[in-house]
């Protein structure tokens, strides 16, 4: 490739990476859910088993927030108190029962679906059977809750309405489910690719110019 035809191209390659970086960034997706928590030496750890399997023991304070995240390395954690002492102060030791301490965390309006408010935080104290899962704890005292086919929670008390663990775009939108029609768009495979014919074009074109003047 001569130096003139090297001038020509590079902006115009410029230009597509650019296209193409831009439209990557606007296919980086979240997920819109309920992460778990476990209470470990003050400090929030995400929870290595589902709500209907993890058993937790008289004393022990778990934690849900509602969030958009990508994975459990981004996940955001549950804010305000969480003391047993202080969340089950009210609630007396039973004979053949546990106490679970549960911070209920609804999120900020920014991860909310759209039309909804989330509800202010709040913590709650679970008096259950000695061998109740956590899911059982959360029923005692967070009702409604909402479960899909998979047993994934998708609401506490009733929040959010609808919607589970759905996909949300860099911009905030959910993406439609499976059966809903989705809108065609250009990927980021089809971008680079008409980037690489404009700049190709753009040669070919000085190229011909170069033998009709020559």
């Amino acid at each position: 490739m001569t130096r003139r035809l090297r001038a020509l191209c590079a902006p115009l390659l410029a230009a597509a990476l650019l296209l193409v970086a831009g439209a990557g960034q606007a296919q980086a997706t979240g997920y819109r859910y309920w992460s778990f928590w476990g209470r470990d030496g003050g400090k929030w750890t995400y929870a290595t088993e589902g709500l209907s399997t993890a058993r937790p023991s008289d004393g022990d304070v778990q934690g849900l927030r509602f969030a958009v995240s990508e994975d459990s390395q981004d996940a955001s954690k549950p804010r305000g108190t969480a003391d047993f002492e202080a969340i089950c102060a009210k609630t007396p030791a039973e004979k053949g029962s546990k106490r679970v301490a549960l911070v209920l965390d609804f999120g900020v309006q920014a991860d909310a679906p759209a039309g909804e408010t989330p509800p202010a935080p709040r913590t709650a104290c679970a008096r259950v059977p000695s061998g109740a899962t956590t899911a059982e704890a959360l029923a005692a005292v967070a009702k409604p809750l909402r479960y899909d086919a998979n047993a994934l929670l998708c609401a506490i008390s009733g929040y959010p309405r609808k919607g589970c663990g759905e996909q949300v775009t860099a911009g905030g939108s959910a993406q439609p489910a499976a059966d809903e029609p989705r809108e065609a768009g250009p990927s980021v495979g089809l971008l680079a690719g008409g980037a690489a014919v404009v700049v190709l074009g753009a040669a070919a074109v000085w190229q011909a110019r170069r033998r009709r003047d020559a």
